[in-house]
């Protein structure tokens, strides 16, 4: 166990104090020493008095004085204590001396009743002040212990002078007499199990402060032991320092005290306070500053003085797809990710830039004072490019792509909110466009501020029902029969018309309106279906996609149990559409799929080869369909690469017992091909665009027959 700086120099003051108090016993009893003079031991006396007094006084002081309103127990008593016992002290010193005060007579009896009582409570009451747990007190607490203290010690002193008399005949005729051994063993044995207790009491954190307040006590120890073994009428020289000790432990005690109950605090509070300033300024995770020390900063960049007519440029990186990482591969793996890419930044970055962290995804930096925006536009360029793409997570790597949008102050804006604001619209803006990199212009404004409307808009479409399906057929590509279809959601706006999905389901994504939209697209598809059953046509399967958010909900099998109890439609007759990347984390993705199969519904993989499905785990998922992506069916005809996917993906579903259909079926000669590669059913324009309910059910739906 290492021993620190304050616990040495403990234990060097104990051991020049044991060393001093031997050294002293043995001059004063084996030494042929001169007797110190009268007039000088009383000088020295007063002295030692006077030292008592003015440390007790200030013991007393700093407990009832200072600070106040976080007084603690520990300070309170320690006052009141020292103020019992210094003004014993001061009347044994003075009685000793032969001085009178408040009419005691002078000489060694009475001195000595004193200074035994002084011992007595100091001991004792130091040894309870550090035994009990210490904590604020109220004033009025501390009024009431002072002023039992002061009653106690005026009727103590009270009885004292009226029993001066009896005084010598209850102590013994010769110095201490019968209380001698009492004296000798029972004060010191406090003293020591007071040093016991304090060391006990702090042997895990050990504060300095604990171990002056050992220090002191061991002081009053020694101090004791040479006043009660020493012949005051001999040499003098053991009773006097006896007397300087104890006036030392007591400036050790102040010393303690002080630092135990006002300084170590205090610090204590000036370390938590910084530590809550730190954090209220640094993010946990990756410990960059954040958002609120950015903006402090970039204040102190865009304040007038420190402009000079120069440039300073915002930076807001964003980790493409880190939504889909998170989801795939666990909150602890996203967490190992940003704290690597915001450990790149910082290495990346000069000493007069700054890395900060806005939130989940986003880093921000700080480009400051260049004479040319084109400048800040190239640095930041180089920022971007200079960061390894390769990053390895749990043994694993992994390569990533950020995206970047700069607002430059003061083109793009004239304070710290609106350089910050633009530069985030412009990093989304770029992501939308598939872009790393965008510098801000008033016309991403206009569209953020569109897809905002937009939201807003589909919170109120979903209550106004102004969503409705489509339908589109699939069909068997063995006997040209409608054999399933797929409910596709469209919006039906009342300001901007008929709007595609490619222009809402983005949004609906990033708000998370996709789980309230999925849920009800489902329950719509459901119901159309058991209505169209319920009319008398053939029953058949409708698809319905799940959104990533969907999936990953831990209710989800619930609520789609819940939906075909409630619109009585039977499970085989409801096919979930899932994407590849929901597969990523193999376990989770295992036991949801586990768990719609044992509802009874069929499970297929939409825009399958988009991906990067593990072949292996493939094989183990309990899925029925793989659905061909469009851009595959599209160049089968066209390119080589398109067709060979195409065979090979056909060919892998019959080895695995797999059905297969193929989507985006726009002409003949992509039929034919897809027959030839025994594809099961297709799906696209060559058969039907996608239908309103009631178009879709004259055409495609056939009657029972009766």
């Amino acid at each position: 166990m290492r021993i620190r700086k304050e616990e040495k120099s403990a234990i060097i003051q104990g051991t020049i104090g044991l060393l001093a108090m031997l050294g002293v016993i043995y001059l004063s009893t084996t030494v042929d020493y001169p007797v110190i003079s009268a007039p000088a031991r009383q000088a020295m006396y007063l002295l030692a008095g006077l030292a008592y007094g003015a440390v007790a006084f200030a013991v007393f002081a700093q407990g009832w004085m200072l600070f106040t309103d976080k007084l603690s127990r520990q300070r309170l008593y320690s006052a009141v204590l020292f103020f019992v016992v210094g003004t014993l002290d001061v009347l044994h010193i003075a009685t000793f001396s032969g001085v009178s005060l408040f009419g005691f007579m002078p000489g060694y009896t009475i001195s000595a009743w004193f200074m035994l009582l002084s011992h007595l409570i100091g001991a004792a009451g130091m040894l309870f002040i550090f035994s009990v747990p210490d904590k604020q007190v109220s004033v009025r607490h501390k009024a009431a212990v002072f002023s039992m203290s002061a009653v106690l010690l005026l009727v103590g002193i009270t009885l004292l002078y009226n029993y001066q008399p009896q005084l010598p005949h209850l102590l013994g005729n010769q110095a201490l007499g019968t209380t001698k051994q009492a004296m000798w063993i029972g004060i010191p044995f406090l003293y020591a199990l007071g040093i016991f207790t304090i060391l006990y009491r702090y042997r895990k954190e050990r504060p300095p402060a604990a171990l002056t307040v050992v220090s002191a006590l061991l002081f009053m120890m020694i101090g004791h032991i040479l006043i009660t073994t020493a012949d005051p009428l001999g040499t003098g020289i053991a009773h006097v320092s006896g007397e300087w000790f104890m006036s030392f432990s007591y400036y050790y005690v102040l010393k303690g005290v002080y630092r135990l109950t006002i300084e170590e605090p205090f610090r204590g509070q000036q370390l938590a306070e910084a530590q809550m300033m730190y954090m209220a300024y640094h993010d946990d995770l990756t410990n960059l500053p954040n958002l609120r020390r950015l903006k402090e900063q970039l204040a102190v960049h865009l304040a007038p003085e420190s402009r000079a007519r120069l440039c300073t440029g915002v930076v807001v990186m964003n980790i493409n797809r880190f939504k889909a990482i998170n989801d795939s591969f666990g909150y602890r793996a996203g967490d190992q990710l940003l704290t690597e890419v915001g450990a790149r930044l910082s290495r990346r970055c000069l000493p007069e830039e700054g890395v900060y962290r806005m939130n989940e995804d986003e880093f921000a930096i700080i480009i400051p004072e260049y004479s040319d925006p084109r400048a800040i536009e190239i640095r930041a360029l180089q920022l971007l490019q200079s960061i390894d793409p390769s990053v390895t997570i749990e043994g694993t790597e992994y390569h990533i792509s950020l995206s970047m949008g700069l607002s430059i102050f003061p083109n793009d804006g004239n304070s710290v909110d609106q350089i910050i604001q633009n530069a985030d619209m412009a990093v989304h803006n770029g992501k939308e466009q598939g872009l790393e990199f965008m510098r801000y212009t008033p016309a991403i404004k206009n569209q953020t501020q569109s897809r905002i409307e937009l939201e807003n808009d589909m919170r109120k479409g979903l209550d106004r029902e102004e969503f409705f399906l489509e339908f589109q057929p699939q069909v068997s590509l063995d006997n040209g029969h409608v054999v399933g279809m797929e409910a596709l959601v469209r919006w039906n706006h009342p300001r901007r018309g008929l709007l595609s999905p490619g222009e809402f389901i983005p949004v609906a994504e990033d708000s998370g309106l996709i789980v309230p939209l999925g849920e009800w697209v489902l329950r719509t598809a459901c119901c159309y279906n058991k209505k169209w059953q319920d009319d008398g046509y053939d029953p058949i399967c409708v698809s319905v996609n799940l959104s990533m958010r969907q999936f990953r909900q831990h209710n989800l099998v619930d609520k789609i149990d819940e939906i075909l109890r409630e619109v009585g439609l039977e499970a085989k007759y409801l096919e979930l559409e899932v994407t590849e990347s929901m597969t990523f984390d193999i376990d989770t993705a295992f036991d949801q799929l586990q768990r719609l199969k044992r509802l009874g519904v069929h499970i297929s993989i939409d825009d399958f080869g988009t991906g990067y499905s593990s072949l292996y785990y493939l094989k183990t998922l309990p899925i029925d369909r793989l659905k061909i992506d469009r851009s595959f069916v599209k160049e089968v005809m066209l390119d080589g690469s398109g067709a060979a996917i195409v065979s090979t993906i056909t060919m892998m579903a019959h080895h695995l017992k797999l059905k297969v259909t193929a989507e985006g079926v726009e002409n003949q000669e992509q039929l034919e091909f897809l027959k030839l590669q025994n594809c099961h059913e297709g799906q696209g324009y060559l058969f039907s665009k996608p239908l309103p309910a009631g178009l879709f059910e004259r055409r495609f739906l056939t009657r029972i027959a009766g």
